[in-house]
């Protein structure tokens, strides 16, 4: 698969472990050298402005997207685009547009939404774009094993969770969001089961 734009979903802080900065710096600084255009949520904060420095540091194309409601407070000034929607659907459906694939650092309330919105598209056929967690120190590890066990109490096919790639490294990961292919699954599962 060709990716030219990646999404970055992260937080607008930096967390308690330095961990979680320099892999964010490592990605972008990864994507730059990979030729690959960032698309994140426009702010200068946090991982996502950490994530959007490293790009252009070594002279790579980051997009920024973000609402009015946040332009005037956090916005990043140096982004090679920058386009100001008006509202967080408005964002949500242009980063999708604009992008190849969508990647998770770590996050608070909005970074796992943002992903798993991502994920149920995908799950419905709505598109075929890749799908990863960025899992640095072991952020996302519970968050997983919620959805292993989701997995057997039959709520999550295996073929749906075996969607979401996973890895520690971003150059792993990168590698393998470019050979993803994303299954045909019938979504509908257990529907004639207790005759629903």
């Amino acid at each position: 698969m060709s990716i030219k734009r990646i999404c970055v979903y992260c937080a607008s802080g930096l967390g308690v472990s330095p961990e979680y900065l320099l892999a964010a710096q490592v990605l972008g600084s990864l994507l730059a050298e990979k030729k690959i255009a960032l698309v994140f949520g426009g702010g200068d904060v946090g991982l996502m402005g950490a994530v959007a420095d490293a790009v252009m540091a070594g002279g790579g194309a980051a997009i920024g997207v973000i609402p009015k409601f946040f332009a005037q407070k956090v916005v990043h000034q140096g982004l090679t685009e920058l386009h100001v929607v008006d509202s967080m659907h408005a964002r949500k459906q242009m980063i999708f547009d604009l992008s190849d694939g969508f990647i998770a650092l770590p996050g608070g309330l909005g970074t796992p939404e943002e992903i798993f919105e991502q994920l149920t598209w995908t799950q419905l056929g709505l598109h075929r774009k890749p799908c990863g967690i960025l899992n640095v120190n072991g952020y996302y590890d519970r968050l997983l094993g919620f959805l292993d066990y989701s997995v057997t109490q039959e709520f999550i096919r295996p073929e749906h969770r075996d969607m979401i790639l996973v890895e520690q490294s971003p150059e792993v990961l990168l590698t393998k969001m470019t050979l993803y292919n994303a299954p045909h699954i019938e979504k509908w599962i257990g529907l004639k089961r207790n005759n629903l």
